[in-house]
């Protein structure tokens, strides 16, 4: 049977075949490191699963409307407003089957064929897929590690044609963890709005936040901006409820409601006791967020500078989100690899440490490390990456 077009050109996964070996190895009673985990290494907060198990054993198993129950809706407004200081309307937020969930609605939603989204690279694997799968074309926009990895407006402006619907803005970014200033998102954000461009704001790692840095929402900057931008959110990251499956979008209310109607004809509702979860995740804090993320920080303060000690090795020191995204390019070239692909490869083969290589996020000179595990761990997997460079 032939397969639509549009499925056939989705590039596979490169993380996919490291993750297959790295599992054999593992089968097979080898000592193996994984630092590819996009999740955070906590349990889901227990005052969120009692939650949730407390609304099934009260009976609320039942369908709720596609776009989310209205008390999450009230929680995620609530929460809009505490923390940006941004209204949104409970008919200007629709909750999904996770983040990732409510990106591939909205693209759905507002690509027509062949109309162009800028993505700014190094980039989440997912953005340029699920661009090409709604009929768009994804326009990757390189961002220089010289520059911290941030788009500058000349090179957002150059970009910029007839046919260009959405700009992706990621921000604490996965891979990289940089983070724009309030100053950089108003100087992109006026482009969006001279040029009506929608712009698409990730914000998934906002809560995990290190050192002196501190989240601005583009929304935040202006009502002008506001209008302009979809913010999309959830609580996978900030609460460790990754498996639970929780997103939403805020924004502009007809492209809310086309969304929602999506919903309904393709997933409906997200699960509901997952959604009774995401509201006491809200409306209630026992100091776990924050436990977490101070978790990270001290990861990130301890294992960075053994890191870029390595030879070869550089990298921007992450602001947020909990990955690591050296440059290797020169630790690979010193190897006899010929690529960064071969070298990660090399890697897990000899050493038995798991990483994520830079090509699949647009940028095949870096590889992407997650400190999403054991301190313990993450220090043992540096000695063994170190011992691999040295030994070459």
């Amino acid at each position: 049977m032939e397969l639509s077009p549009r499925v056939a050109s989705i590039t596979p996964s490169s993380t996919l075949a490291i993750t297959a070996k790295a599992k054999a190895l593992k089968a097979e009673g080898h000592d193996v490191i994984g630092l590819g985990a996009g999740e955070p290494d906590f349990n889901t907060p227990g005052y969120i699963i009692e939650a949730a198990s407390r609304s099934m054993e009260e009976g609320h198993t039942k369908y709720t409307p596609a776009g989310g129950m209205d008390a999450l809706k009230k929680a995620i407004s609530a929460k809009f407003l505490k923390d940006q200081k941004l209204t949104y309307d409970t008919s200007e937020i629709i909750v999904t089957s996770g983040a990732k969930h409510a990106l591939a609605l909205l693209f759905q939603t507002i690509l027509q064929e062949g109309e162009e989204v800028i993505i700014p690279a190094p980039y989440w694997v997912s953005y340029p897929e699920q661009v090409k799968i709604a009929g768009g074309k994804p326009v990757i926009a390189e961002a220089e590690e010289s520059n911290d990895f941030k788009l500058t407006p000349d090179r957002l402006k150059a970009l910029i044609t007839d046919k260009t619907k959405a700009f992706v803005l990621n921000s604490p970014s996965n891979p990289t963890g940089v983070m724009y200033s309030e100053d950089e998102l108003k100087a992109l954000g006026e482009i969006c709005v001279e040029k009506d461009v929608l712009i698409v704001s990730d914000e998934i790692y906002e809560k995990l936040i290190y050192g002196n840095a501190s989240h601005t929402s583009i929304a935040q900057v202006s009502g002008d901006l506001k209008g302009q931008t979809v913010i999309i959110n959830g609580v996978s990251k900030s609460h460790s409820m990754t498996g639970w499956r929780i997103g939403y979008a805020a924004g502009n209310k007809n492209i809310i409601k086309a969304m929602s109607n999506l919903a309904s004809h393709t997933t409906s509702n997200p699960a509901v006791m997952a959604q009774y979860g995401a509201v006491a995740a809200y409306e209630k804090d026992d100091g776990s967020v924050e436990q977490m993320r101070q978790a990270f920080e001290e990861r990130l303060d301890k294992v960075y500078e053994k890191l870029t000690s390595i030879k070869g090795f550089t990298c921007v020191k992450p602001q947020g989100a909990f990955y690591l995204f050296p440059n290797v390019k020169q630790a690979v070239e010193q190897s006899g690899y010929k690529t960064t692909d071969e070298w990660v490869k090399g890697l897990l083969e000899k050493e038995k440490v798991a990483v994520v290589p830079g090509s699949g996020f647009g940028a095949p000179d870096n590889i992407r490390l997650s400190y999403a595990t054991s301190l313990d761990q993450f220090e043992e997997a540096l000695d063994r990456i170190r011992s691999f460079v040295e030994k070459g």
